[in-house]
């Protein structure tokens, strides 16, 4: 099942549910922040923070009959700037190579967007505004730009524009197959085996929607193998078409289906709530939690105790009393994941790819273990032989085929999330998923405790300079600057006070003082710099006063050179101020 939440929406939440096979219902749970905490979640993160603060700068013969794709469905979590979540953790856009062709603008836009194509050289992204671009090869006109020339500039895909897209996949052609949230079916590129749905044989050069037998159907999640493409209602009806020589339309038959079909059979009655593709192959998992499978089988991939290909849904019968919430495919092996955290693996194994610890194709499910932790969340590819899975505690696993390394037991990375297994580790580098993102930020440590600088609504001290003020928080400056420490000692009066006066300094001073504290930067003109040293020298901020040294130096010129001096005089730093001089000086003569 290529996708994050979209599938949640309809997933069981408990055993008890499963073996009752009762109707799906989206939960939804709210924490609320109240303004009476802030300052204490403000001191917790400012503790959390210090150490930031304080340290800135393929396989055997038989593993498929045809090439590779991907399938991807909709992550509706959220990220700030070119960083998209997904589980409360953020993928940076920028490990895919192909997104170093954008500005950092463009990437800043972005909201989803899909990396896919032989060697991931395809992308396509919706921004913030709703508006779809794509770039690279494009290779049998799967960017939908209308023609058939690559391109390295984004172009926009007008008649994509403002439909919300939830759920994006491509194959192996590639061909490309999405659905908006109105629920509304797009496909273009590849068609030789019609697997745009349309009836017909010849390339889709632009996104056309899909309407036989979709059009009265609101259509939430779709999935494509390497030619053939599957849709899932949102009633849990499963319909397939395009190519199906191995069976994996679930037709019955081995003919190419040229329009979409109701996938029925074992399935009949029966509500599906996920879906996805091998390359040949394909898997589904009904409301009572049972799997089912049909397609190609020659690796095991369909878990059926056998390498028989299914020319209709059979189910996994060695999962009977498990209770599945997320499937994916990868190139010919499938990975399953239980209420309960259980990870199950079965089909192809040649570089390792089921985690088993050998390279022996499985053709039952075997429970693969992780550490004795509970697994949330299981990633593969159907382009790709590589497995990955994050546990409940954050940590993410990854096996199968890494770099052309072949890891056969799941393996402890350093990532936070599973897509950047793929970005990093797959053969080709793709998305597993359709990566997506919202509004809603998503700050590390550091930069939550940057925002709160001068924050009325979270501050529990002010100091006023020069008649102005500037809202602080006690904790920070405790943990930060030992001049602060000693100054809220229980004995000193300051530690009781709302309100500090400073008169020894300016205001643009002991602000850049203060927001050093917080961001560990310094950001003054050389004339302010001095006075900001004279500070870090009273206050014994070794670390500032290097700082305030480093832009006083590189700040000299001849034209400021006086002013320079007269600000050092008033702060008692004139040798300082002269000896940078001639140091400048010196240096300017040299570069003559």
């Amino acid at each position: 099942m290529q996708r994050a939440r979209g599938s949640s929406r309809r997933r069981l939440r408990s055993r008890a549910r499963c073996r009752a096979a009762a109707p799906l219902t989206a939960a939804t749970a709210v924490t609320g922040v109240t303004a009476a905490t802030a300052a204490t979640a403000a001191t917790a993160v400012a503790a959390a923070a210090v150490a930031s603060a304080d340290n800135p700068g393929g396989g055997g013969a038989v593993e498929g009959a045809a090439g590779g794709g991907t399938a991807g469905g909709l992550a509706e979590d959220a990220a700030a700037g070119n960083f998209m979540r997904h589980s409360n953790i953020m993928v940076d856009v920028g490990k895919w190579p192909i997104f170093t062709l954008l500005s950092p603008q463009e990437i800043a836009s972005i909201r989803k967007a899909c990396v896919f194509g032989t060697s991931a050289n395809e992308a396509i992204y919706i921004t913030h505004n709703d508006e779809v671009f794509a770039f690279g090869l494009n290779c049998s006109n799967c960017l939908g730009t209308g023609d058939n020339q690559s391109t390295i500039v984004p172009k926009k895909l007008e008649a994509l524009c403002g439909k919300k897209i939830s759920s994006l996949s491509y194959g192996s052609g590639p061909h490309v197959v999405l659905c908006t949230e109105d629920g509304e079916v797009y496909a273009w590129g590849h068609n030789g085996y019609s697997q745009l749905g349309n009836g017909a044989t010849n390339q889709g050069i632009t996104p056309v929607q899909v309407c036989t037998n979709l059009l009265i159907k609101r259509v939430v999640e779709v999935a494509c193998g390497s030619h053939h493409s599957m849709a899932l209602s949102a009633d849990g009806d499963l319909y397939a078409w395009g190519y199906n020589n191995c069976g994996q339309v679930g037709s019955g038959s081995t003919a190419n289906q040229p329009t979409p079909r109701r996938v029925s059979n074992c399935l009949q009655g029966k509500m599906v709530v996920a879906i996805a593709c091998g390359q040949t192959s394909s898997m589904a998992v009904v409301n009572n939690g049972e799997v089912y499978g049909w397609g190609y089988n020659g690796n095991g991939q369909l878990g059926l105790g056998n390498n028989g290909n299914q020319l209709t849904p059979c189910r996994v019968a060695a999962l009977h009393g498990v209770c599945i919430l997320q499937i994916v495919c990868g190139y010919a092996h499938t990975l399953a994941l239980s209420d309960e955290g259980v990870l199950y693996a079965w089909g192809a194994n040649t570089y390792g790819q089921l985690g088993t610890g050998n390279k022996s194709n499985q053709l039952s499910p075997v429970q693969i273990m992780m550490e004795k932790e509970r697994v949330v969340e299981i990633a593969a590819c159907h382009s790709a032989h590589i497995s990955a899975a994050r546990t409940q505690s954050g940590q993410v696993y990854m096996w199968g085929q890494c770099r052309g390394q072949s890891v056969v037991l799941p393996h402890l990375t350093h990532f936070s999330c599973t897509d950047d297994v793929f970005a990093c580790f797959a053969t080709p580098a793709v998305m597993w998923r359709l990566l997506s993102v919202e509004h809603e930020e998503f700050l590390t440590v550091a930069e939550s405790l940057r925002r709160e600088f001068d924050s009325p609504e979270t501050s529990d001290l002010k100091f006023r300079v020069e008649g102005k003020y500037i809202h602080v928080h006690k904790a920070v400056l405790k943990i930060r600057c030992e001049h602060f420490r000693t100054m809220f000692q229980s004995y000193w009066n300051e530690d009781m006070k709302e309100v500090l006066e400073i008169d020894q300094f300016s205001y643009p001073v002991y602000r850049a003082f203060l927001e050093y504290l917080y961001t560990d930067c310094v950001d003054l003109p050389p004339e302010d710099a001095i006075g900001l040293l004279d500070l870090a020298t009273s206050y014994c901020e070794n670390r500032l006063k290097k700082l305030c040294q480093h832009i006083i130096k590189r700040g000299i010129t001849v034209e400021n050179a006086f002013s320079l001096l007269s600000a050092a005089v008033r702060y008692d730093a004139e040798k300082i101020v002269c000896a940078m001089g001639l140091q400048y000086i010196t240096d300017s003569a040299c570069k003559g």
